[in-house]
């Protein structure tokens, strides 16, 4: 059996770190091969990137042998377009899994998410399409994460926490339980979310509220 062939579209730090959960992934017997990755920055095609090849502009992915892709963006809204557009035209999405994640039995994880080191998902929980679970974030039992949300390094979601589609939980965030995220909203690094956060809202702080920027005078 021929292992899958994955293709990673982006090369920038985000990227390298699924390229490692990848590798990761392959120590542990997984049958899969990395093709490498397609970037539109003109200065980094042609060069070679942790071993791999940098293939070319992201308009060449059918021309490059894959047998399905990860859209390796970081940025929530520009990984949404893309996965999008790369499914109306057919693409089949990977979905990574580090081996040093622990992810309950039933848990339903997207096409296209990558659940980096140390992550911890617990019973009941649903993941969408294209999600970030960076490195050593927690999600507790019965949450629901909507598609190409990001739960960055070290956030923290207690049970039955509901996260809209788009939205960033910030660097060592935290949800008490039974809290919703709205879509496209944002949790400031470090900020405690103890009540709802409608959509498209940025909040900070102990506890979380919407962010003001000062007017400068």
């Amino acid at each position: 059996m021929k292992p899958e062939r994955i293709l990673l579209i982006g090369a920038g730090g985000h990227a390298q770190v699924i390229a490692d959960t990848l590798m990761a992934m392959q120590t542990t017997g997984a049958e899969i091969e990395i093709v490498g990755f397609l970037d539109d920055d003109p200065a980094l095609q042609g060069q070679m990137l942790m071993g791999l090849p940098i293939l070319g502009p992201l308009a060449v992915w059918r021309q490059i042998a894959h047998d399905a892709l990860i859209v390796a963006i970081g940025h929530n809204a520009t990984r949404a377009r893309l996965h999008r557009a790369f499914r109306a035209a057919g693409a089949r999405f990977f979905t990574a899994r580090h081996p040093q994640a622990v992810i309950a039995p039933g848990v339903s994880l997207g096409e296209g998410t990558v659940v980096m080191a140390g992550v911890v998902v617990n019973t009941g929980s649903i993941i969408g399409e294209g999600v970030i679970l960076n490195t050593g974030c927690t999600v507790d039992h019965h949450n629901r994460i909507g598609a190409f949300a990001h739960i960055a390094p070290g956030a923290h979601l207690a049970g039955e926490v509901s996260v809209g589609e788009g939205a960033l939980i910030g660097v060592g965030a935290a949800v008490i339980p039974q809290q919703r995220i709205g879509s496209w909203a944002v949790v400031g690094a470090g900020g405690v979310v103890v009540r709802e956060v409608p959509p498209e809202t940025t909040v900070v702080g102990i506890p979380a509220r919407p962010f003001a920027a000062r007017e400068e005078t």
